[in-house]
């Protein structure tokens, strides 16, 4: 085998394997000689070593691995130091809840439960990964119907929503009650808050 080949096979193991790779089993891997795979670490060293890599390997006790490069320490602090996640806001708790228990749920949907308007919520919601598009409602106008997603299962330690705690009643208030009505009669939200729907 050519010895590039064999270095570029060694130089994935090592990505692979994290721990230092012991010169006597590439040999054997190999079925090389184990001062020629030797030889091919530290040359592979060695150019890693001359680009500058961010990357360097490092020897211990005659097997290799790979390191960052002390240089970029600081660097990598910065990266890996812990980041204080922003809480939800009320309101997009609120949304949230809405999403979670009447899911799938339009905008008007939750709108009419919280009596104002919802947009940047749920589009901060959607950001974060916890509520998604799943569909469209067959109503006039199509809207979007809303659902949680497996991110929100992970984030509130749920494996599934059937483990959704119970909860009574979410004191719907008149609007929703007339949003209903006018969803199953296609009657569009507009209407609603003109005033041109009477009760029946």
């Amino acid at each position: 085998m050519k010895k590039q080949r064999i270095k570029s096979a060694i130089e994935s193991m090592m990505f692979v394997w994290g721990q230092p790779l012991d010169v006597k089993d590439v040999a054997n891997i190999f079925n090389e000689d184990k001062m020629e795979i030797y030889s091919l670490c530290k040359e592979l060293q060695e150019e890693y070593e001359q680009e500058g890599r961010g990357i360097v390997i490092r020897e211990v006790n005659k097997s290799f691995q790979f390191v960052t490069r002390k240089e970029n320490i600081d660097y990598i602090e910065r990266l890996c130091t812990p980041v204080k996640k922003k809480k939800l806001s009320q309101s997009a708790l609120e949304t949230l809840a809405i999403v979670a228990y009447r899911q799938p749920v339009t905008k008007g949907e939750i709108e009419s439960i919280r009596g104002i308007r919802c947009d940047r919520v749920i589009d901060g919601l959607m950001e974060k990964g916890l509520v998604a598009d799943v569909g469209r409602a067959d109503t006039v106008g199509r809207p979007i119907l809303y659902g949680t997603t497996d991110e929100f299962l992970k984030q509130f330690g749920f494996t599934s929503l059937k483990e959704l705690p119970e909860i009574g009643d979410f004191g719907l208030i008149e609007a929703e009650e007339k949003e209903r009505e006018a969803l199953e009669g296609q009657i569009s939200m507009a209407e609603i808050r003109k005033g041109d729907v009477n009760d029946n």
